[in-house]
């Protein structure tokens, strides 16, 4: 049986400290699943739902953006992935009576776990201007004052339009239609807080912004190089793939500043050996100090050149431009600095490149490790360079692979949500529909919480996502977003968004990936893109939490009809009423879509065209793969302070947070520690169990606090702490951002400590 939500937040100022995990998954991932799912769901309802998860006649999960092979077991789903359904399916209600309740007074006070806690939201909400608690209104009113409010700006670039990555390829399209409809490219989404990185150095370096593996490369590699990310709670079902390649020989290097149990031994609980005995991951552990990334692959790519035979001749003479710079700057390479910039040891190092001498077939995976750095886009730049240097592009077994976050991430930007559109996009989408884009970019999540700070946006509407806890700099986002005339947010469940306000809000109540979809031409599908290229359909099964809810296809064309009325010859009508005519008309607009709706009924979908891997063609500005060559930069921290990553517990993903505990980690019962290496700690006197505020230090001068945080002594990286987010964004300052991508550097935060 189900059962009811926290009446009160728990008390979180006491967590307990074990010693961390060294494997992960096995029967305790088991037992916590079953545990989280039966409180949200009950017995039945989550043997009816979760055996429908990532299936070809199911839905696809709301949690991460790994792929599924084209054989799937009967249980496709790993622990954080049964979570994210169980919260979106549960039993519990956020219902009119729950906001009469509780003023916003109440829920700005209360904690993100809490808040997510209470149940699927059944009703549009509205807080009226000078109103101290949400009431009900009608789907209609609710439009006609996004109307009012929209139609009243100077202009159409006062309004923002932000995306998260569960949004479905054919809600992308609509809203990113609407928005240049009604005259704006202010289309942030929530890839420029994490993978903007990998989308801007691979769009420079190979010509398209995505992975160029499948999950079959994975299974063909000889070696895997893990950089800068914990696939054990991040994407746990990538452990699948990295045992199955461990199975063929292939070789995996870990390169983070704490180590994760996933990567040291993953048992898996598909197979009774597995949970038992589970298989060893890492063939060898690198310990890089926070930001020393760059350096660390600039230093093997210098010894790569200088190795005979090690570099592809032919490769390199054919497909690629920029060699003789990146040897002229890789020459230049000092193995001291080297060793400063990384925290390794030359053997360290020196056994890494051996093994990539060894291997045929490479790939280099990564995360939010490389991507929220100052120079995160010319750290991914380097991994790159190695790659081409040993020809590691367009072959089988071998490439680049970032990987995604959130479900539909990479999709939603192949729809079109980006606010800097290629020209060509804009004249396909203008041609379709006969109207005219705006060719001025737009903003991106930073510029967008500085354009509400600076009075130069006034409205906001989020599909999706929790915009406030997931940007940087809380104190001056929220201070940003309450200057704003009215904040929309198009949401399943409650989060710290809908606490913190513009003058007016409205909650818009939307379906989840698990419920079913009825319109008027039948029961829907939507389509969603995983994090190698793969595109299919994704339909729920579960009666709506409430009769009241919308899809977000349904919203956007509802939303389009009463902010453009009789202007708009696009049929929004129409599409409301059959998604395949939404994906006609993306079909003739995106490239790779050709004939979308019959491929889309295909049950295992259909892989979208890359060039560089397909025909190891690179559709850069030279027309070949280019060499990149920029300076080499690290963190340098002054004396008497660390350098602190913020990073998700295994009871998190993304911002939402599923329970206290982090038990790969140790910690139980509580969120708020800091993790410092012993060494670290003595010399700071920072005692294990001590309380103290973490403060960021930044050349602005402006004080960020972030108070009372435990102190956990853990073996991170020398140098370096770790504690989660959202809880220390306010730590991360606005414009503390990546070259060129301008992706927030929440893994390079500059702390000092004071008692609390």
């Amino acid at each position: 049986m189900a059962t009811k939500p926290p009446a009160g937040d728990p008390v979180q100022d006491a967590p307990r400290i074990a010693p961390p995990a060294h494997a992960a998954a096995g029967l305790p991932a088991i037992g916590h699943t079953l545990r989280i799912a039966q409180q949200q769901m009950g017995l039945a309802r989550t043997a009816r739902t979760l055996l429908k998860v990532n299936q070809k006649d199911g839905f696809d999960c709301p949690g991460c953006a790994w792929p599924e092979g084209d054989k799937r077991h009967t249980a496709e789903f790993c622990e954080n992935g049964a979570k994210a359904v169980a919260e979106e399916a549960t039993l519990r209600r956020v219902t009119p009576e729950f906001f009469a309740a509780h003023p916003l007074a109440d829920l700005e006070r209360r904690s993100g776990y809490w808040l997510g806690q209470q149940g699927r939201i059944t009703e549009p909400m509205l807080l009226p201007e000078g109103g101290d608690r949400y009431e009900p209104v009608s789907w209609e009113r609710a439009f006609a004052i996004i109307a009012e409010e929209l139609t009243a700006l100077d202009s159409p670039d006062e309004a923002l339009f932000y995306t998260s990555g569960r949004t479905s390829n054919e809600a992308a399209f609509l809203f990113q239609l609407f928005a240049r409809e009604f005259g704006t490219n202010n289309l942030p989404d929530c890839s420029n807080m994490c993978h903007e990185s990998s989308g801007s150095a691979l769009n420079e370096t190979i010509g398209i912004g995505k992975g160029s593996v499948s999950l079959e490369d994975l299974h063909q590699a000889e070696l895997i190089i893990v950089a800068g990310q914990n696939p054990g709670t991040n994407h746990p079902r990538m452990l699948s793939a990295l045992e199955r390649a461990k199975s063929a020989g292939a070789k995996i290097i870990s390169v983070n500043p704490l180590p994760e149990a996933g990567m040291e031994r993953f048992k898996n609980p598909q197979t009774p050996l597995g949970m038992l005995r589970g298989t060893a991951l890492n063939d060898l552990f690198l310990q890089i100090r926070i930001g020393g990334d760059q350096a660390l692959f600039r230093l093997l790519n210098k010894l790569v050149i200088e190795t005979d035979g090690a570099t592809d001749e032919e490769f390199i003479r054919e497909h690629t431009h920029g060699y003789e710079e990146l040897a002229a700057a890789a020459a230049k390479t000092d193995w001291d600095e080297t060793l400063t910039a990384t925290g390794l040891t030359r053997p360290e190092i020196e056994s890494a490149l051996a093994m990539i001498l060894a291997s045929k077939r490479t790939i280099v995976c990564w995360a939010m490790g490389l991507t929220q750095h100052k120079h995160s886009v010319a750290t991914i730049r380097e991994v790159v360079n190695l790659l081409l240097l040993r020809g590691d592009i367009g072959r089988p077994g071998a490439g680049v692979c970032p990987v995604r976050g959130h479900s539909n991430v990479q999709g939603d930007r192949t729809m079109g949500i980006f606010e800097r559109p290629a020209p060509a996009f804009l004249d396909a989408l203008d041609r379709e529909f006969g109207i005219t884009s705006p060719r001025r970019h737009g903003f991106d999540v930073v510029r967008s919480i500085e354009a509400l700070r600076d009075g130069e946006a006034r409205v906001l509407f989020a599909m999706g996502g929790n915009f406030v806890g997931a940007t940087p700099d809380t104190d001056v986002t929220e201070a940003a977003i309450r200057r704003a005339s009215l904040t929309v947010h198009v949401s399943t469940k409650l989060n710290r968004s809908h606490a913190v306000t513009g003058r007016r809000a409205l909650i818009l109540p939307t379906l989840g990936r698990t419920d079913k979809d009825v319109q008027a031409a039948g029961r829907q599908f939507v389509t969603v893109e995983d994090s190698m290229g793969m595109v299919h359909s994704s339909r729920g099964n579960l009666a709506p939490a409430s009769p009241h809810l919308l899809s977000e296809p349904a919203i956007v064309a509802r939303l389009a009809r009463a902010v453009l009325g009789a202007s708009s010859a696009t049929p929004w009508e129409g599409f409301e009423q059959d998604y395949g005519t939404i994906r006609d008309r993306i079909s003739r607009v995106v490239p790779g879509f050709e004939d979308f709706n019959a491929r889309a009924a295909r049950p295992e979908g259909f892989r979208l065209p890359h060039a560089p891997r397909d025909e190891r063609r690179f559709p850069t500005k030279t027309g070949k793969a280019n060499f990149t060559a920029a300076p080499v930069e690290y963190p340098r921290v002054p004396e008497g302070r660390l350098l602190l990553q913020t990073l998700r517990s295994h009871d998190q993903y993304n911002t939402t947070i599923y329970g206290l505990d982090d038990r790969y980690r140790g910690i139980t019962g509580g969120r708020r520690v800091v993790m410092v290496n012993p060494l670290d700690a003595a010399e700071l006197g920072l005692v294990d169990g001590a309380y103290t505020d973490i403060v960021g230090e930044w050349k602005d001068g402006v004080e960020r606090r972030a108070p009372g945080f435990r102190i956990v002594h853990y073996p991170t990286a020398r140098g370096c702490a770790a504690a989660y987010y959202p809880e220390t964004n306010v730590l991360v300052p606005l414009d503390s951002t990546a070259d060129t991508s301008n992706t927030p550097a929440s893994k390079s935060v500059v702390v000092r400590f004071e008692p609390a």
